[in-house]
């Protein structure tokens, strides 16, 4: 009887321990996909970026060539409009870089707070463990009492 008491608290114990270390390993395994996805959204922004800026390179390029044709001369007015035109496009670039942090703040923050869950989970299982443990105890010496109901 107690031989059985015993291995079936070895795995109530060894069971709880295990338990924690999984969720730990989940917890470090979804953190890892959450920096990943942060990296990623990071190439995806310069990426975007740098098509903006090709674009607006473009754009202003076919400004330019299009006031020349039309003989008008790159001071005042025109000059002012591809300055502001430029204003703005930095803008843009801007926008697309900070909306981009956001969601890699956002992400980071999520592995964070897996990886803070993980250290939890193994926490929680040593307790468990201990509690499991001495409740084992606990049963088998009552079993082996001899005030023990037989």
């Amino acid at each position: 009887m107690c031989t059985i008491a015993l291995i079936g608290l070895g795995l109530s114990v060894g069971g709880a321990l295990v338990e924690g270390q999984q969720q730990q390993q989940m917890a470090d395994m979804q953190a890892k996909a959450y920096q990943q996805q942060a990296q990623a959204d990071a190439q995806a922004s310069a990426f975007e970026q740098a098509q903006e800026k090709h674009k607006q390179d473009l754009l202003k390029s076919q400004a330019v060539a299009a006031a020349g044709a039309s003989g008008v001369a790159l001071a005042g007015s025109p000059t002012e409009v591809l300055a502001a035109n430029a204003r703005q496009n930095q803008l843009d670039l801007k926008a697309i870089q900070f909306n981009s942090q956001l969601r890699q703040n956002n992400l980071n923050t999520q592995a964070s707070i897996s990886r803070f869950s993980g250290k939890q989970a193994v926490t929680g299982s040593i307790f468990k463990a201990g509690g499991n443990l001495f409740s084992g105890i606990q049963k088998i010496q009552m079993a082996q009492s001899p005030f023990a109901a037989q």
